[in-house]
């Protein structure tokens, strides 16, 4: 705290400074950074964050300032804001004392004086012509009051000046008279008084002073700042006129590079030729505007850019406005070429797209009490806790792993983009959305049995369709893929572990998701986060997702490393918050990623990074100079109802659609979850058990036809498969299949269907990928080779 000691400040000059300021009964005092401006004193907790984050501002005009003690002072503005702070010590407590009551009468006597002249300028806002006039005789109107104010203040200063002299003089006579030892000492307390009398006259010349200096300085400051405005006009008409160029150059390139048919020589296509350029135009338009691209996370800090970042040429396509620009053009010059080519098939009739329902049976009301069933269940897994459908929603864990696609958008915009810093961008911002969806879901999906699939073939409405399929049981691991007509491939292979341990239930997704784009061959790979279901016992049911994700481009060694706050009661931070920096393979920063997951993530380029202080716990924290944000991704709105329909999702309503064609082995044709949805839950338990059980029956077959194939001339008999730890004799209603074995003694012996386990080159990892046949199969109707599960 080696810090030099500022001045007492003057009206109107800033004073800055540590003080500690009272937080709470936790923490205590708090060192906080103090600025005092204009009548407000504003704090932050270090000087990095004034660029950005303002902690709490009080207005001193309205404000109360007490001392306490040698250190301590209060200020408060009658109840809605209080601030209890120390100095460091006695002299600066008083040096800020000074400067807070200068600052509240400078601050009382300008509100006084705007409130005297609210009526100068007319109420009725002036139209476009007339309101540079009422701005510059607002302003000349200011300085002339200013300044016959001060010349009222000289006035009474020479006249204090001369009264105060004549005081002094006659005061100094009077001390020569010895009448009396008694008069004398009066005559020093008088004389002592007169000099503090002028004292504070010089003080209030020096206040007015000030006074003028500082509305001087005003009225050049205005003047720069409406010759800064008529700079900026010049530089946006110049940039008008340069996106005018760009307009007409690239109607002309359109007109040049496609040759239209006649169906398209109608005027509204052809004005909609030109929405590329005009799109581009639009995200130019923002150029010269700066702004905090996030909140001060932990690890970094955003702070605007430098203008000169925003200045480029016309026929400078870099920055990402004019990224997403092209890659809107080329999608549309790409349709339109397709349109145009005569070899490309027309179909001769379009079939109308399949209308998908938009509700499903409202949840019933059953009451059951969660704790007499979990409380003999903490530490184990949850796969083991016997679980009825009470707490289930009417989807399969396959189903929830397809809901992954709801938005789908991302990965089509990715797959368009030139670069692959911002495909990442669309990357990330695709695996943060997956999440959205679980904010309100706290029911616990079915229990796959082993063999059962689920397809999500949207090909004809939005381009891509999907499959998943249950591909083990001990340990459950479900494996999906995922295709698209825009060019991209996902697949992931995901095992949940979980713990429950009394007061929440943590989820832990284990396994890897890799997403695959044909047109650059990039290769990307992430893992989830963990979620966790807070309040079991008592409470509201919440969850929460926290950790991290790095997202990885195998191909070019580009990176994304997410973080996903956890909640915390004492945290200043937005609820759900994350945030990503997007670096290349030497570690560069080129994108910061903020929002959150349950909401919406923004996209930003960086222009500058540089090495902040140290944050609270010792490490130095990374500032990036930003370009203005774009958001990336907002949540689509639940539909009506939802409430009352287990709080689904558009797409998630359509999941369990009855649908004509689907494998016998499809979540859609399991009858305790159809039972489920329908209302029906007593009937629903007991077809789970009755499933449960089947799958038990087909396991220990299974199993004794390994043993027979491995060992010919063992004897197996009925009673040792009775014996064997695959048999249970707790079977309670509702009690999961995967609750049977011990998972590391009995492996399952189970070969997929449609999925082959093999090991990845690219990212190194094993995992269970498509190996076809599955919508072949389809087409012709033929599936001999799916198991009776149900």
């Amino acid at each position: 705290m080696s810090e030099p000691k500022p001045p007492t400040p003057t009206p109107g000059d800033t004073y800055k400074g540590w003080l500690f300021k009272w937080t709470n009964y936790i923490k205590g005092y708090q060192r906080r950074w103090f600025v005092l401006s204009n009548g407000l004193l504003s704090y932050y907790r270090t000087q990095a964050e004034m660029g950005h984050t303002c902690r709490g501002t009080i207005n001193l005009a309205t404000a109360n300032i007490a001392v306490e003690d040698s250190c301590n002072f209060v200020i408060s503005n009658g109840g809605a804001q209080t601030y209890h702070l120390k100095a460091s010590s006695e002299v600066e407590r008083q040096r800020w004392i000074t400067a807070l009551e200068l600052a509240k009468a400078k601050a009382v006597r300008m509100q006084a004086e705007s409130d005297d002249s609210g009526d100068d300028c007319p109420a009725v806002p002036p139209t476009s012509g007339q309101g540079g006039g009422c701005r510059n005789l607002e302003i000349q109107s200011t300085l002339r009051t200013l300044g016959s104010k001060v010349e009222d203040l000289n006035t009474c200063n020479d006249l204090i000046v001369k009264h105060g002299s004549a005081l002094q003089r006659s005061l100094s006579e009077l001390e020569g008279i010895r009448v009396g030892a008694d008069m004398g000492e009066k005559m020093r307390q008088v004389t002592e008084r007169a000099t503090l009398f002028r004292i504070t006259s010089n003080a209030m010349i020096n206040a007015c002073r000030d006074f003028l200096s500082l509305a001087q300085n005003h009225g050049k400051r205005w003047q720069k700042a409406l010759q800064v405005e008529r700079d900026q006009r010049i530089r946006l008409e110049e940039t008008l006129e340069q996106l005018a160029k760009q307009h007409n150059h690239l109607e002309r390139a359109f007109r040049g590079a496609t040759v239209l048919p006649s169906s398209f020589s109608n005027p509204t296509l052809g004005s909609k030729g030109g929405v590329p350029g005009k799109g581009d135009a639009s995200d130019e338009d923002d150029d010269n505007e700066f702004f905090d691209a996030m909140e001060d996370p932990a690890e970094f800090i955003t702070v605007p850019a430098d203008p000169k970042y925003h200045r480029r040429s016309g026929s400078n396509n870099s920055g990402i406005s004019s990224e997403i620009g092209m890659d809107d053009q080329s999608v549309n010059f790409d349709e339109l070429s397709l349109a145009s080519n005569p070899e490309s098939p027309q179909p001769l009739e379009l079939e109308p797209v399949r209308q998908r329902r938009t509700r499903i049976p409202d949840k019933p009301n059953y009451y059951l009490n969660l704790w007499s069933i979990m409380k003999n269940c903490i530490g184990k897994e949850l796969s083991k806790i016997p679980m009825p459908v009470n707490f289930n929603e009417p989807l399969s864990m396959l189903q929830r792993l397809s809901e992954d696609l709801e938005y789908y958008e991302l990965l089509d915009k990715a797959a368009k983009c030139q670069s692959s810093l911002e495909q990442m961008c669309y990357v990330a911002a695709f695996t943060v959305s997956s999440y959205s969806t679980t904010v309100h879901r706290t029911g616990k999906p079915f229990n796959p049995l082993l063999g059962e699939t689920f397809e999500l073939d949207r090909l004809r409405d939005c381009g891509y369709r999907s499959l998943c399929e249950q591909v083990s049981h001990h340990p459950p691991a479900a494996a999906h893929h995922a295709v698209s007509e825009k060019g991209w491939t996902l697949r992931q292979e995901i095992t949940l572990a979980s713990k429950f341990r009394g007061k929440y239930l943590s989820i832990m997704p284990l396994g890897s998701i890799q997403c695959l784009f044909d047109k650059s061959n990039n290769h990307y790979s992430w893992k989830k986060v963990t979620t966790t279901v807070h309040n079991i016992i008592v409470g509201k049911l919440w969850i929460d997702q926290s950790g991290e994700i790095d997202v990885v481009n195998h191909k070019t060694g580009d990176r994304c490393h997410l973080k996903f706050a956890p909640y915390s009661y004492f945290s200043r931070d937005v609820p759900r918050k994350v945030t990503g920096v997007v670096t290349d393979k030497d570690g560069k920063a080129h994108y910061v990623l903020s929002g959150t997951w349950d909401e919406k993530m923004e996209f930003s380029r960086v222009m500058q990074s540089s090495k902040g202080e140290n944050g609270t716990e010792g490490k130095q924290r990374t500032v990036y100079q930003t370009l203005k944000a774009k958001e990336i991704w907002r949540k689509n709105p639940l539909p009506e109802g939802a409430e009352n329909m287990y709080f689904f999702s558009s797409l998630a309503l359509t999941l369990n659609d009855p649908e004509e064609g689907v494998a016998p082995t499809d979540s859609r044709r399991r009858p305790d979850q159809r039972l489920m949805e329908d209302g029906r839950w007593d009937e629903a338990n007991a077809e789970k058990q009755r499933l449960e059980e089947k799958q038990r029956t087909v396991r220990r077959e299974r199993e004794r036809e390994a043993v027979k194939a491995s060992s010919p001339e063992e004897a197996v008999t009925e009673d040792s498969i009775n014996d064997s730890p695959l048999k249970t004799d707790a079977v309670e209603t509702g009690t999961e299949a995967n609750e049977v074995s011990d998972e590391s003694t009995h492996p399952d012996n189970y070969q997929a269907m449609w999925f082959e386990k093999l090991d990845d080159p690219v990212s190194g990892e094993t995992l269970h990928v498509y190996k076809g046949g599955y919508w072949e199969a389809k087409d012709q109707g033929s599936w001999d080779v799916c198991p009776d599960i149900f």
